[in-house]
């Protein structure tokens, strides 16, 4: 009996992990998005155009579906696990077209509006965030037989999104950026920790995600975003949509 209660957290735990982590993604996202999404949608007075109420709907299944799956995964039934899976392998290619078809409508939108400097500083971090998802999200699927493999894939892929969400956070102004990552980081993170105190190491791929998030976070897109190379290009987008 000492054995059982002894050995039943580190059977439990891993089970707990990912569904709590799917939980965590889907309140970063939440929070983020409540003051000028959420909230509003709530009240009844959101004036938002079709397109990103579209996106929103995409954004919000990808979480369920994600918590869906690690519930399933969690729960030990895998045979419908699989099956799901193979409507999610359509859903996560919906999300990078939904992602990338309303980037850049949304950049012909404000550019048409007379907002062109909005439009381009806005456009660069959406299609970094869908280049970096996307072939995340394609390791995930090829290694889909392969649990250890798909599962951390499946949330670096899925904490790579939120980086949307976390940008809205009224963070304070000295803190913004190391906050920003911070909290972005946050499933990843505690994914490592769960690692370690189980394995004693953490897997290469936490490790990779984590350098990634750092390669593509705010110390990098502010500056690329606002470069005169970047500025070039998305002007002489600007003028061909306009």
């Amino acid at each position: 009996m000492a054995t059982t209660a002894a050995t039943l957290p580190r059977i439990q735990l891993p089970r707990r992990l990912y569904i709590g982590l799917a939980l965590l993604a889907i309140l970063i996202a939440a929070i983020g998005f409540w003051p000028s999404y959420f909230g509003l949608l709530v009240a009844g007075v959101v004036d938002k155009p079709a397109i990103i109420h579209f996106h929103a709907a995409v954004y919000v299944g990808w979480l369920a579906l994600f918590l869906t799956q690690a519930a399933l995964a969690a729960t030990g039934r895998i045979a419908l696990h699989m099956k799901v899976g193979r409507f999610a392998i359509g859903y996560g290619l919906l999300v990078i077209v939904a992602g990338l078809v309303v980037t850049f409508g949304m950049f012909v939108l404000r550019v048409r509006a007379g907002a062109v400097a909005e439009a381009q500083g806005r456009l660069f971090g959406p299609v970094l965030d869908m280049l970096v998802f996307a072939p995340l999200f394609a390791a995930a699927v090829y290694y889909r037989r392969k649990p250890e493999l798909h599962k951390r894939l499946m949330i670096v892929a899925t904490t790579t999104l939120l980086i949307a969400a976390v940008g809205r956070m009224p963070f304070p102004a000295e803190l913004r950026t190391p906050l920003v990552q911070a909290v972005w980081s946050l499933p990843i993170l505690l994914a490592m920790v769960h690692d370690f105190w189980r394995h004693r190491r953490v897997h290469p791929i936490y490790v990779g995600g984590l350098i990634l998030l750092l390669l593509e976070g705010p110390l990098v897109r502010i500056p690329v975003r606002s470069s005169e190379a970047w500025l070039g290009v998305t002007g002489w987008l600007a003028n061909l949509v306009a």
